[in-house]
């Protein structure tokens, strides 16, 4: 019975974050370097210049050659279009994290939009409107009775 545990164990869902340490390091590590190069301004793009933008979250594959970047621009602004700007640099931008930290691939890197703030204010709203309140007071009721 452990030795299945063990298995389990050795081969974590490539979907779920944070699956092992190393996904953990080496997503960290990526963010870093990425974060570096915008402070910097090392990369050559006037939509990536013109905005202030974070990388939240870097999630790795479990065989660490695949990245996903979630970035978010200051205010949700233009963030189509500051995704598609790292999109058309992806090339140099793999090439710059390669040199940067020492793996023995370089992942291929996908850019994607951080909505985790867009849904947490979108659920918090929610939990704010006035019929999601009444339900909330209504069931308390219940459990009183």
């Amino acid at each position: 019975m452990q030795m299945a545990r063990h298995k389990h164990k050795q081969q974590p869902h490539a979907s779920a974050p944070g699956n092992s340490q190393r996904q953990l390091r080496v997503g960290e590590l990526v963010r870093h370097a990425l974060a570096e190069m915008l402070t910097r301004g090392d990369i050559p793009d006037s939509v990536i210049e013109g905005h202030l933008i974070t990388i939240p979250e870097v999630r790795m594959t479990a065989d660490l050659r695949l990245a996903t970047v979630y970035v978010m621009p200051l205010g949700g602004r233009d963030a189509t279009e500051v995704v598609a700007a790292f999109e058309r640099n992806k090339k140099f931008l793999r090439a710059e994290i390669a040199q940067r930290i020492n793996l023995k691939f370089a992942p291929d890197i996908r850019f994607r939009v951080d909505e985790s703030f867009g849904e947490a204010e979108r659920i918090e709203k929610l939990l704010r409107s006035p019929a999601v309140k009444r339900d909330l007071e209504h069931e308390g009721n219940d459990d009183e009775r």
